[in-house]
This record gives structure tokens, sequence and C-alpha cells, in this order.
């Protein structure tokens, strides 16, 4: 994130950067393009990307531990070059409450490495599970990509049926 720059400003820079950087690939040559960003808003406001390292990961999840938190995710929908402007873009936000998590419990869940390479630590759909007490709104923006959202849009769009 640039310095002072709000979490959803920042999701829909970087989504108009990957589109930008697909359109640039013989990939999307004559098809539609999809991209998409998930961030993780802890309580205190602050942004949690990927952690560092396990240390790291046991410290996003006890910022999560016994609180609510949002997960937002941006998607762009888009026909590739020479459609400057993208053909849909949503933001979608969750509200994921955890129930409280013991310092061992962080511990013993970042050692799994299943939260690695995921926004906020954790993959709800896996072991962390366990710590969710509540979602508010779309389960699989939680996972990665507001499935239901992207359908309709594209349902809208003429691209699906």
């Amino acid at each position: 994130m640039q310095r002072g720059e709000e979490p959803l400003a920042y999701l829909e820079r970087v989504t108009l950067a990957k589109l930008e950087s697909t359109r640039t690939t013989e990939v999307t040559r004559g098809g539609c393009v999809l991209v998409a960003d998930t961030i993780v808003v802890a309580p205190d406001g602050g942004v949690l990307g990927k952690p560092r390292d396990d240390d790291d990961a046991r410290a996003m999840i006890e910022r999560l531990a016994g609180a609510t938190h949002e997960v937002s995710s941006r998607f762009v929908l888009a026909f590739p070059d020479p459609h400057p402007r993208p053909a849909h873009s949503q933001t979608v936000t969750t509200r994921v409450t955890f129930r409280a998590v013991s310092a061992a419990e962080a511990r013993r869940y970042a050692a799994t490495g299943e939260g690695t390479d995921k926004a906020g630590a954790y993959a709800v759909q896996g072991r962390a599970a366990a710590f969710v007490e509540r979602i508010e709104g779309s389960y699989t923006n939680v996972v990665g990509l507001p499935l239901c959202e992207v359908l309709v849009a594209m349902r809208m769009l003429g691209w699906v049926d």
C-alpha cells in the first residue's frame, strides 16, 4: 500500500494494474479477462497481507482473535485491448468474526503453513474454520473470489447463460 492510501483505493489500484498487465499477454487476445485481489482489514483498520513467516502469521491470527474483521475482494471483468475501460468492476466486503484464540492455538495454526500464502494468514476453508464464529456476507469472498457476484456480473454482461 502507498502511504495514506485507503484499503479500498488500494484494491482498485491493484486490480487495475493486474488488468493492464494481462492485456499485454497473448492469452487475452480474443477472450475476456477476470482479475481480482483480496485484502483483510484488521479490527484496528490495518491491512493484513500475506505473512512473512510463522511469527508474522501467529501475530496476525492473534490480532484477529476475539473480534470482527473485514475481507474485501475487488474483481474486474474486461475485454482485452482496445477497450480501455473494464466492462464491470465490483468490490465485495464480508465481515468475519473470530472467537477468542489462545496464543498456543495461534502458534500451532501458524506452524501448519496453511495461511502462508493467504492475506490475513488464514484459510477459512481449512483448519482456520475452527476460529470462525460468524460470517456476514459472501463465504466465497473470504475464500478468495466472490463467486456468486462474479457469475451475476458475467450474466449481466451476457458472457454466460
